[in-house]
């Protein structure tokens, strides 16, 4: 088997990886805030339970990143990781106590916390211009995975039985089911997931193989392989990499197999202050600040208004699944005929019209049940739409705007400052499900700062290697 198809396996495997983190939201979520109640946990319990998945993450992703950043692996970190995801679900079946019930979240979290490693995996091992393709088909797994989720509800609903001292229901089941799912996709990793040798390696040695054949021809076939190689070969950003250099025949060998310390001269300033690289981050945080006071605001929403029981919700989730995945692969098709700082803009617009819309008609409503569920439909349509534009321009800006050896440590970063944007979210919905004028205008609010940062950094949102190609062909010229 050739790098190619171990390549194309390992991302199906990832793609499996976040199907799976969907189909966990998605069978929790709806049911969480029930089962609190039972365990007799106070209101403000439910963004405790929701924050504590992130909270674990948010510690544990810049670790695991640097792990894969110094290890050149991810296969043992997924493995390792997702042994929390079997230990915190399982727990969750247990739920004896809300503290337990609490606790597993966070034991679970631990294991999200290797989607860092992931995302460096994913940047060293696609080209810049395939690369937001490649997000957005693995953000649509996990997607996926929230239309999936409802429909297994439809059945573990309806468990009420006894597994030796446990007690299977529609609010415990969730957890056992989840953990034989992580369980398998072990066996899956073990069988079909490599640690494939990043883009710039493969080509070097291409380069070299070549080179050999040709032997005295070495003015017809250069070792760069074509202008346009450069641009492919070199990724390191402002971060004390070797500057790139076209007449240097032996500087893509050595750029290929990099220092094994991919940390020396780093400087987390230098890498992560750059203006570009703080409005991205901006928008991470806002992004999913956003979101996640939303899905907070959703359950307690359609209980108390529209009356929406565990099935609703379920059928609910199912159909943003729908809407969301369908937008993920219309950004797939829309990154590759245009700009992602483009993409990004488009969303930011987008998402302050549903903010807008939400803070008008949610807050107050009138004009009877079917108006109140229309403009309720509407509010939630235009949130789900402009999410797909934000996430995968912004993930994929970030990968080119930071640099590649250290990739796995900068993406843990990204989803930390993520991870503390989903504890704030619920915990500050949670607290104002009852004041929906405070908790939107502050969404609003937050949401016309990224959008100003983004339109006064607009220049900079944009790879600087293509800059940089230019100014070396413009020299060597």
């Amino acid at each position: 088997m050739d790098n190619h198809q171990k390549r194309n396996l390992t991302f199906l495997t990832i793609g499996l990886i976040f199907m799976l983190s969907g189909i966990e939201y998605a069978v929790i979520l709806p049911t969480i805030w029930r089962y609190l109640q039972i365990l007799e946990a106070p209101p403000y319990f439910l963004g405790l339970g929701l924050s504590a998945f992130s909270v674990s993450g948010l510690l544990t992703g810049p670790l695991f990143g640097f792990w894969s950043d110094r290890s050149k692996t991810t296969k043992f970190i997924i493995l390792f990781s997702n042994l929390f995801e079997i230990a915190g679900n399982f727990m969750y079946f247990i739920g004896y106590s809300k503290w337990l019930l609490l606790c597993s979240r966070l034991v679970a979290g631990v294991g999200a916390g290797a989607g860092s490693s992931i995302f460096g995996f994913l940047t060293r091992s696609t080209r810049p211009e395939e690369r937001a393709g490649i997000f957005a088909a693995i953000m649509a797994c996990r997607q996926a995975g929230l239309l999936v989720g409802p429909a297994f509800n439809l059945f573990l609903r309806l468990c009420d039985f006894k597994l030796g001292p446990f007690v299977v229901n529609k609010y415990t089941s969730p957890g056992i089911f989840m953990c034989l799912l992580w369980l398998l996709l072990q066996f899956v990793v073990l069988a079909v997931h490599w640690d494939v040798p990043p883009i710039s390696s493969e080509e070097g040695a291409v380069m070299v193989e070549m080179k050999q054949e040709e032997g005295n021809e070495e003015e017809e076939v250069p070792l760069m392989g074509s202008d346009e190689e450069p641009a492919q070969t070199y990724r390191a950003l402002n971060s004390g990499e070797l500057d790139t250099s076209a007449s240097s025949e032996a500087q893509p060998i050595h750029s290929a197999s990099a220092s094994s310390n991919p940390f020396k001269n780093f400087s987390v300033s230098r890498e992560l202050l750059r203006e570009e690289v703080v409005v991205l981050l901006t928008a991470q945080f806002i992004t999913l600040f956003n979101q996640t006071a939303l899905e907070t605001m959703v359950t307690p929403l359609t209980q108390r208004y529209f009356g929406f029981g565990e099935l609703g919700n379920s059928l609910m989730y199912s159909l943003c699944g729908v809407e969301v995945i369908l937008g993920f692969f219309f950004v797939r098709w829309l990154s590759g005929k245009v700009a992602d700082r483009a993409v990004l803009a488009v969303g930011l617009v987008i998402c302050c019209t549903a903010c807008i819309w939400c803070l008008v008609f949610l807050c107050n409503p009138r004009g009877g049940y079917e108006w109140e569920l229309s403009a309720f439909i509407i509010g939630v349509f235009l949130q789900l739409l402009g999410l797909p534009f934000v996430a995968v321009s912004q993930v994929s800006l970030f990968s080119k705007v930071t640099a590649e050896k250290t990739q796995g440590f900068s993406q843990g970063v990204r989803r930390s400052v993520g991870g503390l944007a989903t504890i704030l979210g619920p915990l500050w919905a949670g607290g104002l499900t009852n004041n929906l004028y405070i908790m939107l205008g502050m969404m609003l609010v937050l949401l016309l700062m990224i959008s100003v940062m983004t339109a006064l950094s607009y220049e900079r949102l944009t790879e600087p290697r293509a800059v940089q190609s230019a100014q070396s062909c413009d020299s060597g010229g």
